[in-house]
């Protein structure tokens, strides 16, 4: 399974990440209309492994995302000041150890890290944060159930 496909197309695969079984489905990010672009990082955030076309996470922007999931303070830094992504900066919504959600306007970006990845999902206006974060964090909680 190619890891662009968890950004970008609908695929299916069994109980055992078996692709093209039909078994049961599985949405992409994208495929789900909860989210209109997204990347996938290691989770140190040094290398791109998918990323939708026109979706930029710049290495600057990434690190600060993998400093803020590593910051036990019970004040982040990323909650006092925000972050950017794709060159927009974001009011911080959630930040723990494992989420980040942030806001600009009526659209914004959801970050969940997961054993191996991390998934930087963006969703448009015209979706509700809770469905974008729903989709974000089961794909998340797959990779994890999964070993990533």
């Amino acid at each position: 399974m190619s890891w662009q496909a968890y950004v970008d197309t609908r695929y299916e695969v069994d109980a055992h990440d078996t692709p093209r079984s039909s078994t049961y489905a599985q949405s992409s990010l994208v495929a789900t209309g909860n989210i209109d672009k997204a990347a996938i990082f290691n989770a140190e955030g040094t290398s791109v492994w998918a990323s939708s076309a026109g979706f930029t996470v710049s290495p600057a922007e990434i690190k600060a995302v993998v400093t803020s999931f590593a910051d036990n303070s019970d004040v982040k830094k990323v909650q006092s000041e925000g972050f950017h992504i794709a060159g927009e900066k974001l009011f911080t919504l959630k930040s723990d150890d494992r989420s980040l959600y942030g806001k600009k306007g009526k659209e914004g970006v959801v970050i969940v890290k997961t054993q191996q990845a991390i998934l930087v999902a963006h969703y448009p206006e015209t979706v509700q944060p809770g469905a974008a974060a729903n989709t974000v964090e089961q794909l998340g909680d797959y990779l994890i159930g999964v070993g990533y």
